[in-house]
Formats: structure tokens, C-alpha cells, sequence
């Protein structure tokens, strides 16, 4: 009985240290930039899309979110509405990540908002892909 007790609780104390592992500051959004060959861009406020496949825009929104450092914070689930959506593909036209930019800080990503606590995205540059020329 007492074994079982301390194998049960042992077993809870992992559970516990690996869900608070997954709170530390990390690149959330990192992706290699020579591996994507074209960026979507929604936009949630105005239900445009765009195709981004230049590859100097490509590797300039690559490499803004692979610089940030996100710290993982409350569950999004029912939360509605955001400003963009970014799906990353590959050259054989296969989705790589996606992920959900609320602002400057603020991305949905796997089911929880996470936070920027090193830099931020280049929240203007994404817009700018929506504005009228």
C-alpha cells in the first residue's frame, strides 16, 4: 500500500514539473527560414488573404519570430477574433506551423496564448501587406 502511495505520487510530481516545463520563455513560432517557400496571411479584421512568396519578406517575417522569445500563458479556447493568421508551407506546398497573431506581443499558438517577453513582431510589416497601395 505504501509503495503504490509513494509510485502514485512520484508520477504526480512529474505530471506536474513537465506541464510546468512547458511555461518557460522559448521561440514558439521558430521555423527554418530556408524551409518555407511561402507565407498566408489572413487578416481577421477585414477577411483579406494574401500569398506571401517574395523571398526577402518571407525570410524578414521567419526570422522576426524566430527572434522572439514567447512565455506561454492561459488556454485560448473560446476565445474568438484575431488580426492575422500565419501559415508557413514548405516548397512542396505542405503547411509547416501555424499560428495566430493577436498584436506586437501576443500570438495563439497550440491551443494557448503566449506572450512576447523578448522582442516583439513586426506587427507594421504584416499590415502592411493589407494596405492599399
Amino acid at each position: 500500500m505504501k509503495k503504490t502511495l509513494i509510485i502514485i505520487l512520484i508520477i504526480i510530481a512529474l505530471l506536474v514539473i513537465g506541464f510546468a516545463l512547458t511555461f518557460i520563455p522559448r521561440p514558439v513560432a521558430s521555423v527554418d527560414r530556408d524551409d518555407v517557400s511561402k507565407i498566408v496571411i489572413f487578416n481577421g479584421g477585414t477577411g483579406e488573404e494574401v500569398e506571401v512568396t517574395d523571398e526577402t519578406d518571407v525570410q524578414r517575417i521567419t526570422d522576426n519570430f524566430n527572434a522572439v522569445t514567447f512565455q506561454k500563458e492561459k488556454p485560448s479556447i473560446g476565445y474568438m477574433g484575431y488580426m492575422f493568421n500565419l501559415t508557413f508551407y514548405n516548397e512542396d506546398d505542405k503547411e509547416m506551423k501555424e499560428l495566430i497573431v493577436n498584436s506586437a506581443d501576443t500570438i495563439r499558438y497550440r491551443g494557448f496564448f503566449y506572450h512576447a517577453k523578448d522582442g516583439e513582431i513586426d506587427f507594421e510589416f504584416l499590415n502592411s501587406f493589407f494596405e492599399e497601395q
